[in-house]
Order: structure tokens, then C-alpha cells, then sequence
């Protein structure tokens, strides 16, 4: 079977400072055993490229609460009250991107797009510092692309040669991040043999996933 690792070495896998894509929508498509086993292991100094923080206890709201995260890019922080503090304080970087941008950035990481050309956040905050191009008259802000040394994927179904596919939600993320990640780790649901899943059920071909999560036991 393809890479099969268990949790906590698939965890030893990551160094200190590394940055982490990691799938889910307020923790829904995220891979929590690998992020427990990356709290157990303790590894700081991480940044995170995600749509959200979670909330305290899910997903990626763990590895904010073991205070393993320095830097965070993401679309929103509402629900994570622990995020919101250490920013205040100082503790974690937090670069907001609207969530359309960011994963048109993803994107445009993983299919090797010089950046993503987009009117939104004209005359805000957001475009402090950015470049701004004018095509066909309208202005847009140049957004730069996304990519991480590891892109953490939550699957429903994953094949012995990699191949994914997701239900229903959980879908958010995952396979644009899937291109943008150097090493791909997926931890799905279940593992089946080829052919289980349906071709056009796969969302992620097997050929971008480096590693598939196993059960600990």
C-alpha cells in the first residue's frame, strides 16, 4: 500500500517551522489524528495555511491551544477565541485573506500560476502593500501564489495507490491543497482496494499523494 504511516510517524515527518496546509472547514475535512499525534509530538513554530482555526479542541484549534502555531493564513478566525487572543498578544501572525482569494491562491500554487488577479479587497486594507495591475480598463490586486512543505488532507475513501475521494463537505479544501503541497499526507476514513472507488469519485489521483494515514492500532 501506497506510503502507509502510522499517526505519529507521519507527525515525525514534519520539522520544527515547517508550513502546513491543512483541509476542513470549521474542522469538517480535517485530519484530526494526524493533528493529534503533531500535538503529542510537540513541534513548533508552525505556520498554517487554512481556511480557518477551528474552535478550541477541533482540528486545527489543538495545535493553536499547544501553542505550536506562529503564523496562520487564513479567511477567518471568528469562531476561535484562543487565535483571536494570541494575535492580540502578540503570540501568532495572522494574515487574513478573503476566502475566495485564498484558494484561488492555493490554486495557482499547485498549477504553477505566477498569481491570481482579483478586485477584491480594492480600497482596503488589503491592498496596503500589494501590487495592483490594470487590465481592460478595471483594476485588480496581484495576489502571489500559495505552497507549503506539507499539505495535511482529510478523505472519506482512499485506494492502495492513493487515489481519494471525499463526502460530501469535507470536499472544501482538500484537493486544491493537495496540489499545492510538497509532501501530501492524507488520512482517510477507510482504505479500500483499487476499483472500490468509482473514477469519477476520485478527486485526488494517487500520483500527488506522498503518504496515506493508518490506524494507530
Amino acid at each position: 500500500m501506497k506510503g502507509a504511516l502510522k499517526p505519529e510517524a507521519a507527525a515525525a515527518l514534519i520539522p520544527e517551522g515547517a508550513s502546513l496546509m491543512i483541509g476542513g472547514f470549521m474542522a469538517v475535512g480535517t485530519p484530526e489524528r494526524l493533528i493529534d499525534a503533531l500535538v503529542a509530538r510537540g513541534v513548533g513554530k508552525l505556520t498554517i495555511i487554512a481556511n480557518d482555526t477551528a474552535m478550541p479542541g477541533k482540528g486545527i484549534g489543538k495545535l493553536v491551544s499547544a501553542g505550536l502555531v506562529a503564523r496562520v493564513i487564513t479567511s477567518h478566525i471568528g469562531l476561535n477565541p484562543e487565535t483571536q487572543a494570541k494575535m492580540i498578544a502578540g503570540e501568532i501572525e495572522v494574515e487574513l485573506v478573503p476566502q475566495g482569494t485564498l484558494v484561488e491562491r492555493i490554486r495557482a500554487g499547485g498549477m504553477g500560476l505566477g498569481g491570481v488577479l482579483t478586485p477584491t479587497g480594492l480600497g482596503t486594507e488589503v491592498e496596503i502593500g500589494k501590487q495592483t495591475i490594470e487590465v481592460q480598463g478595471q483594476r485588480f490586486l496581484v495576489e502571489t501564489p500559495l505552497k507549503a512543505d506539507f499539505a495535511l488532507i482529510g478523505a472519506w475513501q482512499a485506494d492502495y495507490v492513493g487515489n481519494l475521494s471525499y463526502l460530501l463537505t469535507a470536499h472544501n479544501f482538500n484537493p486544491i491543497m493537495a496540489l499545492a503541497g510538497k509532501v501530501v499526507i492524507a488520512e482517510p476514513e477507510s482504505i479500500v482496494p483499487v476499483g472500490v472507488i468509482p473514477p469519477d469519485a476520485v478527486k485526488t489521483p494517487g500520483v500527488l499523494v506522498d503518504h496515506l494515514l493508518i490506524r494507530a492500532n
